[in-house]
C-alpha cells in the first residue's frame, strides 16, 4: 500500500524499514509534521502515518480525503490530535497502536519521580563539576507514601503495581476501575480525594474533552503542601501556568514532565543552538525542582519494534479488507 510516514526521524525509519521486509509496502518517509502546510506532500498516498504531534484537524483530514488518503494510521496510542468526527464523515479510516509497550511508559513514569524525588539529575552534574556536597539533594522514602494515580489502564495499572512494590498506598481514580488493581489493594476514590491525599500524583488517562487541563489551578490548590506531580500521558492535562504557580507557591514540591501541553514545534527537535521561544517552557525549565524528558517514556527497543510491526500490521489488514477492529478508533469520540 503506498503510505507516507510523517514526523519521521532516522530511529523511525530503521524499525519501520525491518518490520516492512516481510511486507512489501511502499513507504515514503517525510521529516515534517502533518499540519495544514505540509498536507499536500500526501496527495496520492491511500495510507498516511502519524506520530503525536502531528496536526489532524478537519482542515486537514478534508484535504487527505480530497487527495485519495483512506487510512490515517496512529504509530501511537492517543488520537487526541486527530478529529474523528471529520475522518467518518470522509469515509477515512482511522487506526492506532492501543499497546505498544506499556512496560516502557510505567517504568519512565517511575524513573521520573525515583530521579527528581532523591534529585539525581543535580547530584550528577554536581558531582561531573567535582561539587561533591549533598546540600538541597534531601529526599523522602517512598515507602508509606500514598500515591494518586489517574488512570489505571495498561500503563496506570503497571505504575500501581511497581510502587506497591516500594511499599506505597495507592489510591486512583478512573472511570471504570480496573480488577487487577483492585486485587492488588488499590483503593478508587473520586478525582477530588485522589489529588487531595496524594503524596505523589501521577496521571495515565487519555486527553479528552474531560480531561483536557485536569490539573488546573482549582485542581493546585486542592493539593497536599510539597506534591509530586509527574505527568507522562499527555501535556495538555497540566495547566502549565497553574503548575508554574504551584511551583511558586511551594503546593507543588516537585514537578517531573515527559510531555507538555504546547510541545509539538519543540521536543524531538535539537534546538541547542537557538533561543527557546516558549517563554512558559523557558520558566519551567528554570526551578531545580523540575524534570523534564522529551516524550521519550514510550522509547525503548521492544517499543519501537512493537509500534512499527502493529502500525505496518494495520496497514497490512486495511489494504486486505480484514481490519482488526480492537486497532480501530471509533468515530463516534470526537479528538480535542
Amino acid at each position: 500500500m503506498k503510505t507516507a510516514l510523517f514526523s519521521t526521524k532516522p530511529y523511525d525509519r530503521d524499525f519501520f524499514e525491518a518490520a516492512n521486509e516481510k511486507r512489501g509496502h511502499s513507504i515514503t518517509y517525510f521529516d515534517a509534521r502533518l499540519a495544514p502546510e505540509s498536507v499536500a506532500l500526501a496527495d496520492g498516498y491511500a495510507a498516511v502515518v502519524v506520530f503525536v504531534n502531528d496536526q489532524l484537524d478537519a482542515t486537514v483530514i478534508r484535504q487527505l480525503a480530497a487527495q485519495g488518503t483512506q487510512l490515517v494510521a496512529l504509530r501511537c496510542a492517543g488520537y487526541n490530535n486527530v478529529d474523528l468526527v471529520a475522518a467518518a464523515e470522509h469515509n477515512i479510516t482511522v487506526m492506532h497502536v492501543p499497546a505498544y509497550s506499556p512496560h516502557a511508559v510505567a517504568e519512565h513514569t517511575v524513573a521520573l519521580l525515583l530521579t527528581l524525588n532523591r534529585r539525581i539529575h543535580r547530584a550528577y552534574n554536581r558531582v561531573r563539576e567535582g561539587n561533591f556536597s549533598i546540600d538541597g539533594l534531601l529526599g523522602f522514602d517512598l515507602v508509606g507514601k500514598t500515591i494518586g494515580v489517574v488512570g489505571t489502564g495498561r500503563i496506570g495499572a503497571l505504575v500501581c503495581r511497581i510502587l506497591k512494590g516500594f511499599g506505597c498506598e495507592i489510591v486512583a481514580y478512573d472511570v471504570q476501575p480496573n480488577a487487577a488493581c483492585v486485587e492488588l489493594g488499590v483503593r478508587y476514590a473520586s478525582l477530588h480525594e485522589v489529588i487531595s491525599s496524594a503524596d505523589v500524583l501521577t496521571l495515565h488517562c487519555p486527553l479528552t474533552p474531560d480531561t483536557h487541563h485536569l490539573v488546573d489551578a482549582a485542581a493546585v490548590q486542592s493539593m497536599k503542601r510539597g506534591i509530586m506531580l509527574v505527568n507522562t500521558s499527555r501535556g495538555q492535562l497540566v495547566d502549565s501556568k497553574a503548575a508554574i504557580a504551584g511551583l511558586k507557591s511551594g503546593v507543588i514540591g516537585g514537578l517531573a514532565l515527559d510531555v507538555y501541553e504546547e510541545e509539538a514545534d519543540v521536543f524531538f527537535e535539537n534546538l541547542s543552538n537557538e533561543v527557546l521561544q516558549d517563554d512558559v517552557l523557558a520558566r519551567l525549565l528554570t526551578f531545580p525542582n523540575v524534570l523534564i524528558t522529551s516524550h521519550q517514556a514510550f522509547f525503548t527497543r521492544e517499543a519501537m519494534h512493537s509500534i512499527a510491526e502493529v502500525t505496518l500490521a494495520n496497514i497490512t489488514g486495511f489494504a486486505d479488507g480484514n481490519i482488526d477492529q480492537a486497532r480501530t478508533v471509533p468515530d463516534r469520540r470526537k479528538a480535542i
